[in-house]
């Protein structure tokens, strides 16, 4: 039995407009607006941003072969100089805070230079100056540029240095 509280469908509210009208397309198929041009819209953009995306991998081909072996090798033996520059600095120098403000603006463009050219990720040269950079930005970054490294770190940093030259000597 139904409670007078229920609501049911009367003949007026089925022929009531429904709530959400349909929408119909608007848009017209490039074909049959122009048959003499048989090449659609969707053709054309697909022609363009091929030619546009093959023109971005030329272009970015060109840019991952800018770091080449001689500019790599240059670079770091600069970084691994000015590693060794900073952390052979005593306490009390006071050019200290320059060198390790010019050390981490090196690295910092060092790295973000060459950790993503897949080439040089294996050499030993390039995680030895990369583990070297990161426990002295870290060194710095934790307790300030005029607290001096710890013996045990520099003598790490600095046999990381050491091997990171002999591998870039043997092109490695």
């Amino acid at each position: 039995m139904a409670s007078p509280a229920q609501i049911t469908p009367t003949a007026a509210a089925a022929a009531a407009k429904p709530l959400i009208t349909p929408v119909r397309s608007q848009f017209i198929s490039a074909s049959t607006r122009n048959a003499a041009n048989p090449t659609s819209r969707r053709e054309f953009i697909s022609l363009s941003s091929g030619i546009l995306c093959s023109h971005s991998i030329v272009l970015s081909a060109a840019v991952a072969r800018a770091a080449s072996d001689e500019e790599y090798v240059k670079e770091t033996t600069e970084v691994i100089g000015k590693v060794k520059s900073t952390v052979e600095k005593e306490k009390g120098d006071p050019d200290i805070v320059d060198a390790v403000a010019d050390l981490r603006e090196a690295s910092n463009s060092w790295v973000a230079k060459y950790r993503r050219e897949k080439g040089l990720l294996g050499r030993p040269s390039f995680r030895d100056v990369y583990s070297a950079l990161n426990a002295i930005s870290g060194h710095y970054v934790s307790f300030g540029p005029t607290t001096p490294i710890p013996a045990k770190r520099k003598q790490r940093i600095l046999e990381e240095v050491q091997s990171a030259e002999q591998a870039l000597q043997r092109g490695r």
